[in-house]
């Protein structure tokens, strides 16, 4: 890994009003990390996602990417410069097959975006290679022709990870991919996790805390939009600050 970070965070505060979803978080990401944000509901996790991704506006602060600062920059300058992310909730064309979706993703970030449905073009190898780089690290490559809406709910979710691939991106941002899956759907996308490329690093959301310690090499939990404590997964699991805020016991009990 680069001692450089991939993602750097400088006191990146979110605020609503008087609430300050997050409030001061500084943290860097290596090159090839896998890091992990956790804490309780309410900690500010999915802000501070959307925060990194040009979703939301930060109050304060500065976010850099590859050391751009990426602050003010809107979603798809972000993308362009290796940002990629998943949702909670699955955002897919139904009525297009698997590889449509892709194709579509792919083409967004491009200068032929809106061009699937017209006149035919000559064959793009680079396109090609992209698509078929994407459905294989998502497990989707046998299900290409699929109808989307006939995908079993754990698929849609393999579905939208390779739309968040099919940019090869630099930076992957998973926001709770195991949301609503069965324990056997966990299972399979925890080892399709697992299996992404060495040199993506990733953020992880998830509120399932040992599937999230399992899965990546560095911890920080929030809490009330502050970082309470960072760490190896193993410190992570044996601090009594994360034990007090999951299991609501007193600071000083």
């Amino acid at each position: 890994m680069s001692a450089e970070p991939l993602l750097r965070l400088e006191r990146v505060s979110v605020a609503y009003g008087a609430l300050r979803a997050v409030d001061g978080v500084s943290l860097a990401v290596r090159a090839g990390e896998r890091r992990a944000i956790i804490g309780p509901n309410g900690a500010g996790k999915t802000t501070l996602f959307n925060a990194i991704a040009g979703e939301v506006q930060c109050s304060s602060g500065r976010i850099e990417l590859q050391g751009h600062d990426i602050t003010r920059l809107p979603v798809h300058r972000r993308a362009a410069l290796g940002l990629g992310r998943t949702y909670q909730i699955t955002n897919l064309f139904a009525a297009l097959t698997v590889e449509q979706n892709v194709r579509l993703a792919l083409r967004g970030q491009s200068r032929t975006k809106f061009s699937l449905f017209g006149r035919d073009r000559p064959r793009d190898d680079e396109e090609e290679s992209a698509i078929e780089h994407a459905l294989g690290v998502a497990g989707m490559e046998k299900r290409r022709r699929t109808v989307t809406r006939t995908l079993s709910y754990g698929e849609q979710r393999q579905l939208e990870l390779a739309l968040a691939l099919a940019g090869k991106p630099r930076l992957l941002l998973l926001d709770e991919p195991a949301a609503g899956l069965s324990a056997v759907e966990r299972a399979h996308m925890a080892r399709i996790i697992r299996k992404l490329p060495a040199d993506l690093s990733m953020i992880l959301i998830e509120h399932d805390i040992e599937l999230a310690l399992g899965l990546t090499d560095y911890v920080t939990c929030l809490h009330f939009g502050q970082v309470l404590t960072e760490g190896s997964p193993d410190a992570i699991r044996n601090d009594e600050k994360v034990q007090e805020v999951y299991l609501g016991k007193p600071q000083h009990a």
